[in-house]
């Protein structure tokens, strides 16, 4: 009962940021986008916004994109090729999100960061009023990392994990009141799904302790994203102590977004435990 009731509270958020992985925005066989499940996507997140709710979208897929357009392997492609693939695939990607927002007569943009725009105080001082601004106006931010200039997050050294990370940064420095991590998972489990059907779904979380950060996993069943449920877990943490309550749920189907703002029990719920001395630049020079 208690659960519902938390869940309910959920319609009531104002500013949302939703992660979307690679692997929620490819078909499984080939690889290559599946547009009919983006146009669900930008239909659901345009419902949002039609709501009267601000939305931030945090996208991967450029590379994913970019190596499917320039035809290059990913098992033998250089750094400087995922560059490139970071650099036309990005493009591209932005292309067709313009397109289908526009068809539900609204206005997307694109925000790529780094971690240097978040280390430096003008530079993220400049990001926060920029994000602000464009809410304001109605405008649904489209945010990645900057993938042509760093190499963390494609060298599988990732600062912010497969935008795990950088979608709790962002949620926490605009003062979001929900992040919702869509991706290959319908939540928290006490094992790995994917390899031990005993494995207990977890609900509701109240509490990030020691316990629950050692079960993520550093894998999951997918090849196309980089990020495992050991970020996401971090990721939650930032988020948490940052002021916002989190969702963890599956991307298979994107309808899931009204289904969840809706207060119905899918995913699993991380509860905020905003801390007053939380410092996002604490957090950003430790990873």
């Amino acid at each position: 009962m208690i659960t519902e009731e938390m869940r309910k509270r959920l319609r009531d958020k104002k500013r949302i940021v939703i992660k979307i992985g690679s692997s929620s925005l490819t078909h499984k066989t080939t690889g290559k986008l599946d547009l009919i499940k983006m146009e669900i996507l930008i239909r659901e997140i345009s419902d949002l916004v039609n709501q009267g709710k601000e939305v931030v979208l945090v996208s991967s897929g450029a590379v994913m994109v970019g190596r499917d357009t320039l035809g290059i392997d990913r098992s033998t492609e250089t750094i400087a090729q995922k560059q490139a693939c970071a650099s036309v695939g990005q493009a591209k990607l932005m292309m067709i999100y313009q397109k289908l927002f526009s068809e539900y007569n609204q206005v997307c943009s694109q925000v790529l960061m780094t971690k240097n725009t978040m280390l430096d105080p003008l530079n993220r001082y400049n990001a926060r009023n920029c994000f602000r601004e464009l809410l304001s106006q109605g405008v649904i931010p489209i945010v990645n990392e900057n993938d042509t200039i760093a190499t963390y997050e494609i060298d599988n050294l990732s600062v912010f994990g497969d935008n795990d990370h950088l979608s709790a940064v962002v949620a926490a420095m605009i003062g979001a009141d929900l992040l919702i991590l869509l991706s290959d998972i319908d939540g928290l489990y006490s094992d790995d799904p994917h390899t031990n059907p005993d494995a207990e779904f977890i609900e509701l979380v109240t509490e990030l302790d020691d316990s629950l950060m050692h079960m993520g996993k550093s894998s999951t069943g997918s090849n196309a994203g980089t990020g495992g449920m050991a970020t996401k877990l971090s990721a939650a943490k930032v988020a948490t102590l940052g002021g916002s309550d989190m969702i963890i749920a599956s991307g298979e189907d994107f309808h899931i977004l009204h289904k969840i703002i809706d207060g119905r029990a899918v995913g699993t719920l991380f509860l905020s435990q905003k801390k007053d001395d939380f410092y996002l630049l604490d957090y950003l020079e430790q990873i």
